[in-house]
């Protein structure tokens, strides 16, 4: 248990092997990354980067009929069961496959998660997990795999042997990737390393050391980014900093991450809003609640100088400044967005609070209330 006075606590790192980086990463190094000269890896993605981009062409020739055993390219957002299902049977029906190359956001590479662990139960084999990832929502970092049950909801399974065995950050391969859902799954980054700041049992070191320099980078590189969409610079930078956001919650760290995630969830599979977007509708209006809580606070205060703002002795002033950051980033890039737009009615507002709190009344209840009320 992290606490803070006394300053003292435990940090566990996952089995990462390799983590590279920098245009051109995928060409230079995937072969190499490969568990060993006689493996065969199985890609899984989704329909638009398989048919609107040249990426997984491009994999699947690095790779050659020596390493390439097959490619699913129909997972869709949210990872669906249903096509969890068949990619993991296509998968299993080649016991020579040892490794998983996923290329995408955070449901290709959850989906190679989950078919890790069902190959698992079934060979008491995990595949070796290369990750390619090109969004910033730094599903690569976690050991959970999330997807979509046949009712809507997202559930899923984790451990630490899903976290993936090498990440590549490749920025010509991020160069393919719509600039909405670039910037939007930053902010998903941003709600990561915001919400670490405050959990109670995130590490000092390096857990919110790092995430201090993610809210850095993203605060730093997004503006930029959005008005330079094709500067490769940028972008391995915020690759970097949505690493940062997420890759030190390590192993020791029990629990969701925090209030802001459990709207994500609420409001994604059930209502098909991306994560990106729900980050968008919630984590200010988060911030705003736990800037009421002294020691919530204090954490929150602790980013204000990496947003180039200078700090007060009052935690929650800082706290709520923080806040008003965050809203006004999320309108400089284009990224307000009003529930509406999906459907999401205010009789849905009782709907959400219930699943996102647990509770069906309280203090909590009624703050995440007034934040759904205010994004209708």
């Amino acid at each position: 248990m992290t606490q803070s006075n006394p300053l003292s606590g435990l940090w566990k790192p996952t089995h990462l092997e390799r983590l590279y980086y920098g245009p051109s990463s995928v060409h230079d190094n995937l072969i190499s990354c490969l568990p060993s000269s006689s493996s065969k890896a199985f890609i899984i993605t989704g329909s638009s980067l398989a048919s609107k981009t040249p990426l997984i062409k491009q994999v699947e020739k690095l790779l050659g009929s020596k390493h390439h055993a097959g490619t699913f390219s129909n997972i869709k957002q949210h990872a669906p069961l249903a096509q969890l299902d068949e990619a993991t049977d296509a998968v299993q029906k080649d016991s020579s496959i040892d490794t998983i190359i996923s290329i995408g956001g955070g449901s290709p590479i959850d989906s190679a998660k989950a078919i890790s662990y069902r190959t698992h139960k079934k060979t008491s084999k995990y595949l070796y997990h290369i990750t390619i990832p090109t969004t910033l929502s730094a599903a690569e970092c976690t050991m959970g795999a999330g997807y979509t049950g046949e009712d809507g909801k997202k559930t899923g399974v984790g451990g630490p042997e899903l976290v993936p065995n090498v990440i590549i950050y490749d920025s010509k391969f991020a160069l393919q990737t719509p600039q909405k859902l670039w910037l939007s799954t930053a902010i998903r980054s941003l709600d990561h390393a915001v919400e670490l700041l405050y959990h109670p049992t995130a590490a000092e070191a390096p857990a919110k050391s790092l995430c201090l320099s993610a809210i850095e980078g993203l605060f730093t590189y997004l503006p930029k980014s959005k008005a330079e969409p094709n500067n490769e610079d940028y972008i391995t930078r915020l690759q970097l900093a949505s690493f940062s956001s997420l890759f030190p919650i390590g192993l020791d760290m029990g629990g969701g991450l925090g209030l802001s995630h459990a709207m994500g969830y609420a409001l994604g599979s059930p209502y098909g809003i991306p994560h990106g977007m729900t980050s968008c509708i919630s984590l200010a209006g988060v911030v705003r609640l736990k800037a009421e809580k002294p020691e919530d606070a204090a954490q929150i205060a602790r980013a204000l100088p990496y947003i180039g703002h200078s700090r007060s002795g009052d935690d929650k002033k800082n706290a709520l400044a923080v806040a008003d950051a965050i809203e006004k980033l999320i309108e400089d890039l284009g990224l307000e967005i009003r529930l509406k737009d999906y459907n999401v009615g205010r009789d849905q507002v009782s709907v959400v609070a219930k699943m996102a709190t647990k509770s069906e009344s309280g203090p909590l209840y009624d703050g995440v209330a007034k934040i759904i009320e205010s994004k209708l």
